[in-house]
């Protein structure tokens, strides 16, 4: 923390989210925690204080600061936050915002997005192009995940214990 890791400011902000690791459950200093780590890029930070705001975790619930922030980690290629921001486009009555958000998240392999997309395609939302260019980007995210040791790591593993 001392070299402003934004890492290191995230996860610290976790524990006090959890109330983990020796330190007390407190929102208030997760959300201070959150801010000082998106400021020094972590994406996730920023997603997890709007997500805050939103719930009303720490601070006053607010829906403009919630999405304010999630925009911010969505720049920074934050799916989950990109995800929630067509999920509110949509809820404002903004569907084609709502699908372009889900189209990106879809492309970077975040499933609900992937059905969102479906749907807006079969409602005549999401041209047969799109549709068929986010298919092919998800799969291509899909497949670039797979590999050899995975797979061998995978094998290994027996009810959640990994065997040596």
């Amino acid at each position: 923390m001392e070299v402003n890791n934004a890492n290191a400011f995230y996860h610290l902000a976790g524990f006090y989210e959890d109330g983990v690791m020796g330190m007390p459950l407190d929102f208030a200093k997760a959300n201070e925690l959150y801010l000082r780590a998106g400021e020094l890029g972590c994406a996730e930070a920023y997603y997890n204080l709007g997500n805050s705001y939103l719930n009303g975790e720490g601070v006053e619930v607010d829906k403009k600061k919630a999405k304010h922030y999630w925009e911010l980690a969505a720049m920074n290629g934050d799916v989950f936050a990109r995800h929630n921001l067509g999920c509110d486009e949509l809820e404002a009555g903004n569907i084609g915002r709502a699908m372009k958000h889900f189209i990106l998240a879809a492309r970077a392999r975040h499933k609900k997005s992937l059905d969102n997309v479906k749907v807006g395609f079969k409602n005549g939302l999401v041209t047969k192009d799109e549709y068929a260019n986010t298919l092919r980007a998800y799969q291509y995210q899909q497949d670039e995940m797979k590999s050899d040791s995975r797979d061998k790591a995978r094998a290994h593993i027996n009810d959640g214990v990994i065997s040596v």
